[in-house]
């Protein structure tokens, strides 16, 4: 492990290509090595444990047997479950998670109220519960569940009329009544489009990907493990859909979803 090493990027499947865009644009000169477990997407449907199992196996896969340098948990639903657990096992590794931009978007709109859109298994761990309770005295929040969001961006149809009628099922009730949505999964980003034809462009749409870019350099910087150049993306997925390397070079270069 050394400078010249991958920067690890994992997610549960394509969504975490949200956090890759960020990553490659603070660090051009990085190598990055891209893993989404599609296979066993959607992690928001299953249980904790199994996604603290699922993790921890993509940890050891990219972290042991890849010797990667440093490795982003690209997934609210994989931070939420199983960061912990992973710090413990590699205490001498640069891991980093993802965390809902929640406190970011209390201090832009104080006294406003804030929805939360996140995955079941987000929204019921404790480490949410926490970061709303930290924040509960500047704004009020609402907790937003989004069944179907992953498996229409994992299908390649974010920007589909189907995407906008199911924007319309869960963000229907909260119309004129936020000032902003918070995105609490990394798949989320590649609907903003059809999120602000519900909501209105009124709404701030706000992710933690940027936040958690300039986290990863910051650690990389203090550890002496930056590198400048040439890039390099791999990119793997463990589906056995050929088709989902060439979603995940689309998302990439996916202008609309910024």
């Amino acid at each position: 492990m050394d400078k010249n090493s991958y920067i690890a990027v994992f997610d549960s499947g394509v969504g975490g290509v949200s956090v890759l865009r960020e990553l490659r644009a603070l660090m051009p000169g990085e190598r990055f090595w891209y893993f989404g477990d599609s296979a066993n997407a959607p992690y928001g449907r299953r249980t904790t444990e199994q996604v603290r199992d699922l993790t921890l196996a993509a940890g050891r896969k990219l972290l042991v047997e890849g010797g990667c340098k440093a490795l982003v948990v690209a997934c609210n639903t994989a931070t939420a479950a199983a960061i912990n657990d992973l710090r413990a096992e590699y205490p001498d590794r640069i891991i980093v998670g993802i965390e809902p931009a929640l406190k970011l978007a209390c201090d832009r709109h104080p006294g406003g109220t804030i929805g939360i859109m996140a995955t079941d298994v987000t929204l019921r761990e404790r480490k949410l519960a926490a970061l709303m309770e930290r924040v509960k005295q500047d704004c009020r929040v609402i907790r937003i569940h989004a069944p179907g969001v992953v498996e229409l961006v994992e299908a390649g149809k974010a920007n589909t009329a189907e995407a906008v009628a199911l924007m319309e099922q869960l963000l229907g009730p909260w119309m004129g009544q936020l000032d902003a949505l918070v995105l609490g999964c990394t798949h989320y980003p590649f609907m903003k489009k059809a999120m602000a034809q519900v909501l209105g462009e009124g709404v701030e749409l706000l992710d933690g990907g940027a936040g958690t870019a300039r986290e990863t350099k910051r650690r990389l910087g203090e550890a002496g493990l930056l590198r400048d150049g040439p890039g390099e993306l791999r990119l793997e997925n463990s589906s056995k859909d050929p088709g989902k390397i060439e979603l995940i070079r689309q998302l990439l270069d996916e202008k609309n979803a910024k």
